[in-house]
Parts: C-alpha cells; structure tokens; sequence
C-alpha cells in the first residue's frame, strides 16, 4: 500500500490553493500541482481522488478563510453603508495591491471557469453567494434603521446589485483596472442608497 499520508494535509491544500488561484483550475495541470506540492502523482490522487477535488477542497478553504470571516465581519459593522463602503474599499485593496495584486478572487474566477459546472464547487458558489449579499442585505438593513438609506431602495434589490457588483471588481482587477477606476465605480453605485439631507 501506498505511504500517502506523511506530509502536511493543510500545506498541500495552501500551496493548490495558490496555484489554482493564479491559474485557475481549466489551466492548471496535474504536473504544476506536482511540481507546487513536491507530491507524486499517485498521492495527490490517493488523497484527493481528481484535480476537480483538490480543487473544490481549495475552494471550500478559500472561502473559509477569506470569505466568510469578511462577509461576517461586514454583517456586524453597525455603520450602514460606511460599513459597505469600507468593504469595497478593502476588496479594492487587496486586489490591486501587495502579493495577490492582479490575481482577482478564487470564486470569481470560479463563476468565469468551466469549473462551474462541478455540481460540488457549483454548491459552494451557491453558498457563497448567499453569505455575500445575506451580509449585504444585513447592512443595508443597519442603514435603514440609522435612517440613512433612500427610502425608494428595496434592501433586497440593492443587496442582489452590491453583491454583482463585488464580482464586478474582481474580474475588472484581475484585468488589470486601475483601483481608482474601481473606487469610482463604487461610489457611482453608493450614491443613490443614501437617504438625502432633509
């Protein structure tokens, strides 16, 4: 029997996770996984089982590690749509900038690729999309009860529009769109939420 089991699961499983983000799945090959993870062959597929699973593990860590503690974190802010406008203004951030500049975001890349398709990685987009624009629709909620949302805006409608518009500025950072280009996409779209001045 195969000895498969004496390396670090999590490092593996950070080390794909970098390379299919870079790449992407459709364009990653089994031997770049190899060469990345210093595993032969037979124990990434011992372990793993496919490509497409060692991709939708990577994925579920993404979104765990990433996602999920931000759309939470969003969803606790008490300030309405500063607290929206600080999250756009940190995705903008983080994709335009330092180390994972220009690499846009795993499920993004995701929604674009062929990996879509994988009835396991289409549940967890699924499921991620229902994190961001819950969190959305949460602080949208806030910023009703601050009474600084327009009362025309249906929180729900708005939420569906911020979340498209979060993929929005992934797929355009990773094409390369200058982050002032983006701010002011943000703020175009921000505007009209808030409750005018009586």
């Amino acid at each position: 029997m195969p000895d498969i089991k004496h390396f670090d699961h999590d490092t593996v499983l950070d080390t794909a996770l970098r390379v299919f983000w870079q790449r992407g799945m459709a364009s990653t090959g089994i031997q770049a996984l190899v060469d990345a993870t210093g595993l032969s062959r037979s124990s990434l597929y011992a372990t793993f089982g496919s490509k497409e699973g060692l991709y939708t593990e990577a994925l579920r860590r993404y979104i765990a590690r990433w996602s999920t503690p931000a759309f939470a974190a969003l969803a606790a802010d008490p300030g309405g749509l500063d607290a929206i406008e600080r999250f756009f203004a940190g995705l903008i951030d983080l994709r335009c900038s330092g180390e994972l500049a220009g690499w846009g975001c795993l499920v993004t890349n995701a929604h674009a690729g062929p990996e879509s398709a994988v009835p396991q990685v289409r549940a967890l987009l699924d499921d991620h999309h229902r994190q961001l624009q819950g969190a959305l629709r949460t602080t949208l909620g806030t910023a009703a009860a601050l009474g600084r949302l327009a009362p025309s805006v249906d929180p729900d409608d708005a939420a569906a529009v911020l979340a498209a518009l979060a993929y929005g500025v992934n797929l355009r950072s990773r094409a390369g769109a200058p982050p002032e280009a983006l701010h002011a996409t943000v703020a175009g779209a921000l505007r009209p939420l808030y409750a005018q001045p009586s």
